[in-house]
């Protein structure tokens, strides 16, 4: 090379760098940067440089990536080794030289495009390739499109891989602990490997064209490696199928085929595994969770929810249906392209790919266009808006097949849309982002602009609700509680109230059944039917304690409890609903709140049988990052009803640090009853 100028050896010094930009977690082998941020390697000659004086002056560096690099299309780039490098694009500089070495400092473009690359050293011509260093975006630079000003969000949405994500109801919410994983080292070969199905290198650059590319790509895959519960058979099956402890194991099924498959109640998956590639390639990003929301109305304003005269729900209609809660991933980053104001938060929004249109499959929705009612910016935004926004009808559905308009609008959509709190494990309501207050004259004004642009669409048969106008008066109200621990009665009452001056016959249908987050019907559990004359001016309450017998062996897994009630006196028909949330049993884990590292740390789980029969065969496992190196697994005693169990496990925390402890039971009531707990590592002080 150059005449006699040979390497003799590259180091790119990865694990000073990976620390310099933020990667030393995924590896500190091999190198891992963020563009527009300089990184340094060493070059060590064969002989000494000065015998080759004119050869140094005609010295570059060529990075390359894609299957063809073209400097044409941005992949492939050449610079000089040289002081007068323009620092906005790809430039080299020698920081450190002695006779048989130079320390030479790189740094990126903050457009560059992201992916794995190849460095090659040009002497006079002649070429010799240096190594392999992957390049990712860089939320810590100004000048980078997914710069993010904040260093608690950026080590949340960046960083942090323990998770929470939100489920269960708007009155209750749950949360479900969650290894995002995104530092593993194949996620971001993962996330690569799933790009290059796009086909399009030079547009790598673009977080926007990233995110989307990624998003329609991840829901092909979850559409086709999805498991039908029904053909969930065996015990062991559902086992796995119920752990849910993080994105990598189902990235890797769906991308390799090697892995975790997942089954359709397990509703978070798609958003979850996004947040995980996302993170991974430098994109701030974090799961959200919407209570109440409306899918399947096309951007229209109105769902439909049909019930029988005994109260219970039959599944009919076609306007979309209410679930009951719904997630989303969220992505941070300027969107030049559209007018100003609709950087930072997005939604990434896929639906089903269509052949040969890859990006039409995804959209990336600016949170401040929903809460603004910007529906004509992007395809997306009416759907979003519709599912925070809608109206619900209820209708009855009597024997003859007509239908009878209810007096109750049951649902407020859009309720405590969540996500995790930055730096602590409490859930945080980022509603606001989405919607301003109810009732306020800005949600007003919003929402006649929708209707408005609808109507000039021609539109408009879905904006606004049918008006149930009577002057025969009848009130029903219903008490019931918002989550019942399993192995609890249902408790609840049912009012109605007489403003009128006659005497009314009045017939009661009070119905229960199980519902699936998304609504649908997953078993009908119990009704009972009244009929009774109420006073004028009188009011009747109806109390009634369900036995959990009389449903809970009915009951399917990850189901709620929609309890209903629908009361009719001549053409007047009330209607109430509350959905319940079971809990299940809860782990209780006893630990200090810090421990000492590579020093023996003892735990305490716990937990409390609320059953009349015994937990059996029950294995406690206990896993954490940082904390212990492997899963560990114990096979502990039956638990008796309405006894509860407790036992000490042991392990030496490897890493200093706030670290997470998860615990999870399996037995033959339950699969994955978990729990998790934070401990602060600290080095232990030396011996005085």
């Amino acid at each position: 090379m150059g005449q006699g100028l040979g390497i003799k050896s590259c180091d790119f010094q990865a694990a000073s760098n990976n620390a310099e930009h933020h990667t030393h977690d995924i590896s500190s082998q091999r190198l891992i940067v963020r563009r527009g941020q300089p990184f340094t390697i060493s070059l060590h000659f064969q002989v000494p440089v000065l015998t080759f004086l004119r050869a140094l002056k005609k010295v570059a560096l060529i990075a390359q990536t894609g299957k063809q690099p073209s400097e044409a299309n941005g992949t492939q780039a050449t610079f000089s080794v040289s002081s007068l490098g323009d620092r906005k694009w790809w430039s080299a500089r020698v920081e450190e030289r002695d006779d048989q070495s130079w320390t030479i400092s790189v740094t990126t473009p903050a457009d560059a495009i992201i992916g794995h690359y190849s460095l090659l050293l040009q002497v006079s011509g002649r070429k010799q390739c240096l190594g392999q260093f992957t390049l990712l975006f860089n939320p810590w630079n100004r000048e980078d499109a997914v710069f993010l000003g904040n260093e608690a969000q950026r080590r949340e949405y960046l960083l942090n891989q323990n998770g929470l994500i939100f489920l269960g109801t708007a009155d209750c919410i749950q949360d479900e602990p969650w290894d995002f994983g995104q530092l593993e080292e194949d996620v971001i070969d993962l996330g690569l490997s799933l790009l290059t199905m796009d086909n399009q290198v030079e547009k790598w650059g673009n977080p926007v064209h990233v995110a989307r590319v990624l998003g329609a790509l991840l829901h092909v895959l979850k559409e086709k490696s999805v498991l039908p519960t029904a053909k969930i058979q065996t015990t062991e099956e559902r086992a796995l199928l119920n752990k849910r402890r993080g994105s990598v194991p189902i990235l890797r099924q769906w991308a390799t085929g090697h892995g975790r498959p997942v089954y359709e109640g397990q509703a978070w998956v798609l958003a979850a595994v996004a947040c995980t590639v996302l993170r991974g390639l430098g994109i701030p990003a974090r799961v959200v969770t919407t209570f109440t929301s409306a899918q399947g109305i096309g951007g229209g304003l109105l769902v439909g929810e049909y019930y029988n005269e005994e109260g219970l729900q039959n599944g009919e209609g076609n306007r979309g249906r209410a679930w009951i809660f719904q997630t989303s991933t969220e992505c941070w980053m300027a969107r030049p392209a559209l007018p100003e104001g609709y950087d930072g938060w997005q939604v990434l929004y896929p639906s089903a790919l269509k052949e040969g249109e890859v990006l039409e499959a995804c959209d990336l929705v600016p949170v401040r266009a929903v809460k603004e009612g910007i529906v004509w910016l992007t395809p997306a935004v009416s759907d979003i808006f519709a599912s925070i926004n809608a109206s619900c009808v209820v209708w009855k559905c009597r024997e003859d097949r007509t239908l009878e308009l209810t007096d109750c609008n049951t649902k407020y959509f859009g309720n405590n849309i969540s996500t995790k709190n930055v730096d602590c494990d409490r859930c945080e309501d980022i509603t606001q982002n989405y919607k301003y207050p109810e009732g306020s004259s800005q949600e007003k004004m919003v929402l006649e602009k929708v209707q408005k642009y609808r109507i000039k669409h021609k539109k408009d048969d879905d904006i606004y609700p049918p008006c149930c106008e009577t002057d025969d008066l009848l009130y029903l109200l219903m008490k019931a509680p918002s989550s019942i621990v399993l192995g609890e009665n249902v408790e609840f009452s049912v009012k109605l109230l007489n403003p009128s001056d006659q005497e009314k016959e009045v017939q009661l249908a009070i119905g229960l059944q199980a519902v699936y987050y998304n609504g649908v019907l997953a078993a009908k559990l119990w009704r009972k039917k009244f009929v009774f004359m109420l006073s004028a001016g009188s009011d009747k309450k109806i109390s009634t304690s369900l036995f959990n017998y009389s449903f809970e062996q009915s009951l399917p897994e990850n189901s709620f409890l929609r309890l209903t009630a629908m009361a009719t006196h001549s053409s007047l028909t009330c209607f109430a609903q509350q959905d319940i949330a079971i809990c299940r049993p809860h782990l209780v884990i006893e630990m200090p709140e810090t421990a000492e590292q590579h020093q023996p740390l003892m735990v305490v789980v716990s937990i409390h049988n609320p059953l009349d029969v015994p937990l059996e065969d029950c294995v406690i496992s206990i896993f954490g990052r940082g904390l212990i190196y492997r899963e560990k697994s114990y096979r502990v005693n039956s638990v008796q009803p309405k006894n509860t169990l407790r036992t000490q496990v042991e392990f030496m925390p490897m890493k200093v640090g706030c670290q997470r402890l998860t615990v999870e039971m399996d037995c033959n009531m339950f699969q994955n009853l978990t729990n998790f707990k934070t401990v602060m590592v600290v080095a232990r002080e030396p011996p005085a």
